[in-house]
């Protein structure tokens, strides 16, 4: 994950002085306008909108699609419950589809899946692992679905030398404590299409149609509510984005290190990835369970099973198995077209998966000889011979 430190504080410091804090406190020359012109020609994007946290970019990327009730959306069995919870907040209910080996949404089961009522695919791009967006972008266009890309867990990430998030109709991003550009909280939604941003824009701001310097591109105006960042937030982005690139490219290194030394010491076989010439994290998944629990009790630090952290596996999505809503007139379900299965055989693979699963941190902010140093270890603490498949790990929550 991103840090926090000195130059962000000394960023923000003049923002505090001018007393201009809010969204439109800066004009054309604020923080916000800075980093949202910045983020364009980083990610090679026409559209940036930094909303407060990556859910809220999501919520909006949604609803700019124009995604409501009895409209069904492809979302993948692991991923953090924003991914789901988007979904039910736009009016629509979210379909599990299984991930395969590489901790991504698997093509083969989002076509298994769609029905006349899917609207929308949201692959994410978990844990800094990318998916595969050629098949997911050809299935999507055959069938005539919005893609809203899920990059909250993957900023700067590329696939195939484009930014992850600018690959589909829309994308989502979060700026939390625990992600590669971190602000503590905040998001940000990027598009190509014009009337995708002025939805999603006006959405954002419940005060959008009072302001005549916004241009809806003859989009009719609808009562949005507030998600806005701050001049603040922006400030801190600034920086931060100017830390992307760096730590993604030790971030690669480390990987291409980490991959060779357990592949050779620890009879790890380096495995599927969407772009491996590009992978930025690793993971290892085991034969059997208990290999993977083994492997993860020998390595406290800096390896975690991936079934462990239950609230990215949707078998742990209470209120979304239960199907509840805040009042049961506003629930999405009571709208759906069919009964959603959330049962634990919805998605048997991916919890197979995931409980044969180890993330390994790749520590792009430690030396790379200590990250070697830890692989070496982990690797003498295997004391058996297990296959596995080496992809990438969890920044986020």
């Amino acid at each position: 994950m991103a840090r926090v430190g000195l130059r962000e504080w000394l960023a923000i410091a003049p923002v505090i002085a001018s007393g201009r804090l809010s969204r439109y406190g800066g004009g054309q020359d604020g923080p916000l306008a800075r980093f949202e012109a910045d983020f364009c020609a980083a990610f090679d994007v026409r559209n940036t909108l930094t909303v407060c946290n990556g859910t809220a970019a999501l919520i909006a990327a949604l609803v700019a699609s124009g995604i409501g009730p009895s409209d069904e959306v492809l979302v993948p069995a692991y991923t953090w419950i924003a991914t789901a919870g988007a979904v039910l907040a736009a009016g629509a209910v979210p379909v599990l589809v299984d991930i395969d080996e590489t901790l991504t949404i698997d093509p083969f089961d989002i076509e298994r899946k769609i029905t006349p009522q899917t609207r929308a695919i949201i692959p994410v791009h978990m844990a800094n692992m990318v998916c595969d967006m050629d098949s997911i972008m050809r299935i999507a266009r055959e069938h005539g679905l919005i893609v809203v890309e899920d990059a909250c867990q993957a900023v700067g990430a590329t696939y195939k030398g484009r930014r992850v998030g600018t690959i589909g109709d829309v994308g989502a991003f979060s700026f939390n404590q625990f992600k590669n550009i971190s602000i503590g909280e905040g998001g940000a939604i990027v598009t190509n299409d014009d009337h995708l941003f002025a939805r999603a824009r006006m959405y954002h701001d419940i005060g959008s149609v009072f302001r005549g310097h916004l241009d809806n591109a003859n989009e009719p105006p609808f009562c949005g509510v507030n998600l806005k960042a701050s001049q603040i937030q922006g400030a801190m982005l600034n920086v931060q984005l100017s830390k992307l690139d760096p730590m993604i490219d030790r971030m690669r290194r480390r990987y291409d290190a980490v991959a060779t030394i357990l592949s050779s010491t620890a009879d790890l076989r380096v495995g599927p990835h969407n772009d491996r010439s590009n992978a930025i994290g690793l993971h290892v998944i085991f034969d059997t369970e208990k290999e993977a629990q083994a492997f993860a009790a020998e390595n406290p630090r800096g390896v975690h099973r991936v079934h462990d952290s239950s609230r990215h596996v949707y078998s742990f999505w209470k209120p979304i198995l239960e199907q509840r809503a805040a009042h049961p007139r506003m629930s999405p379900f009571a709208w759906a077209a069919r009964p959603m299965d959330y049962s634990p055989n919805a998605c048997a693979r991916s919890l197979d998966i995931l409980r044969r699963t180890c993330r390994i941190s790749l520590g792009e902010n430690y030396p790379l000889p200590v990250m070697k140093f830890l692989a070496r270890r982990m690797g003498r603490h295997r004391n058996a011979p297990v296959h596995a498949y080496v992809t990438t790990p969890d920044y986020g929550t």
